[in-house]
C-alpha cells in the first residue's frame, strides 16, 4: 500500500469522526467482547449526525426497536443514526448508569438495586411502558400435544415431567431448550412459569430467540418459550395455556404476559426524547402492532 499523498511514510491517515468518541464514518465496529450485535443503523446525513445509543433487552432489540428506528428516520429524521445492542435487560441499566447509553430496553420493570445504581451515578431514570409481550410455549409443529396447563408447563421445564406421555402426548423424552443466563427472559420464565425453581438439568441454553425457534423446529420432542414476535416461525406451534391462547385480546388473562419498557434519563438528548415521543404516538404504536407486540392502548 502506498503512503497517503502529502504524508510521510508510516504516518496514519486520519479518519473523520461523527463526534468525539463516535464511530468512524463508513465503518461500524463494536467494542470487544460483544456477544450480540443485533442492529446498527448508519443512515447519516453528514459528519455531525446525532447517534442514539440504545442498549438492553434482546426481546425488544431483536426486531421491535430496529423497526421503530427505521420508521422514525422515515418520518422526517434521516440524519439520526442508531446504535442498538441487545445483551439482556440488565446490561441496559448498567450502561445507562455509566453514561454509555441514551436509552435502555427492558422486558421487565427496573429493580430497586438497578435504580439505586443509576442514582448513585447521578442518573435519574424515567420509565416508558411501550408495549406488552407474551411468552409463548412452543413445540414442534407435528407434536401430538395440543395444549398445556400452567402446572404441566412447570413440570416440563423443571424436569419433573420427562416424557411427553406425562402430559397426554406421544411417548418420547422431553427436550428442553431455554435462553441463556444472560437473557432476562431466562429469569422471567423461571418466575412466571416455574415458581422460581431451576430448569431441568438436561435443558439446553441458547443465545437468542431465533436459535430457540430453529432448534424446536428441528426437534419433534422439543419445547421452549419465545416472545410473540418470534412465535410465527415456520416449523413450530404455540400451545394454549389453561385454554387461553397468547393473542392480543387475552393479554390480561394469559398466564405468561408481561409489559415491556424503555428507560430514559430525566434529561435525555433532544433526539432521544423525540424518538421516545414517536414510539408513544399512534404511528409508533402501529409499528409495535405490526412487529407482533401488543400496543399499550389496547389494554386501556
Amino acid at each position: 500500500m502506498h503512503p497517503a499523498k502529502g504524508k510521510p511514510p508510516g504516518h496514519p491517515v486520519p479518519r473523520p469522526m461523527t463526534s468525539p468518541g463516535a464511530w468512524p464514518v463508513g465503518r461500524f465496529s463494536m467494542p470487544v467482547p460483544v456477544r450480540v450485535l443485533l442492529a446498527t443503523f448508519l443512515f447519516s446525513g453528514g459528519l455531525l449526525a446525532e447517534v442514539i445509543r440504545i442498549q438492553g433487552s434482546d426481546v425488544l432489540g431483536a426486531k421491535l426497536v430496529p423497526k421503530l428506528a427505521e420508521a422514525f428516520k422515515a418520518a422526517g429524521n434521516p440524519e439520526v443514526r442508531f446504535e442498538i445492542v441487545a445483551e439482556g435487560s440488565p446490561s441496559g441499566f448498567q450502561l445507562l448508569a455509566n453514561g454509555a447509553a441514551d436509552l435502555g430496553m427492558s422486558s421487565r420493570k427496573i429493580t430497586d438495586q438497578e435504580r439505586t445504581l443509576c442514582e448513585t451515578r447521578g442518573v435519574t431514570l424515567e420509565e416508558h411502558r411501550i408495549c406488552h409481550d407474551m411468552l409463548c410455549v412452543i413445540v414442534h409443529k407435528d407434536s401430538s400435544v395440543a395444549e398445556l396447563t400452567k402446572n404441566q408447563v412447570a413440570g416440563l421445564f423443571t424436569g419433573e415431567i420427562q416424557n411427553w406421555s406425562g402430559v397426554g402426548g406421544s411417548p418420547g423424552p422431553v427436550a428442553i431448550y431455554t435462553r441463556n443466563t444472560a437473557s432476562e427472559s431466562y429469569r422471567v420464565w423461571r418466575h412466571l412459569a416455574m415458581g422460581g425453581r431451576d430448569y431441568g438439568r438436561a435443558s439446553v441454553k441458547l443465545a437468542s430467540g431465533e436459535s430457540v425457534t430453529q432448534q424446536v423446529a428441528k426437534d419433534r420432542n422439543g419445547i421452549s418459550y419465545v416472545g410473540l414476535a418470534s412465535s410465527k416461525t415456520p416449523g413450530i406451534k404455540v400451545l394454549p395455556i389453561d385454554g387461553v391462547e397468547p393473542i392480543g385480546k387475552n393479554a390480561e388473562k394469559y398466564a405468561f404476559a408481561r409489559p415491556c419498557y424503555i428507560y430514559a434519563p430525566d434529561k435525555p438528548t433532544v433526539q432521544a426524547a423525540a424518538f421516545m415521543a414517536f414510539i408513544e404516538q399512534p404511528e409508533g404504536q402501529e409499528v409495535v402492532r405490526k412487529v407482533g407486540f401488543i400496543p399499550v392502548k389496547d389494554l386501556k
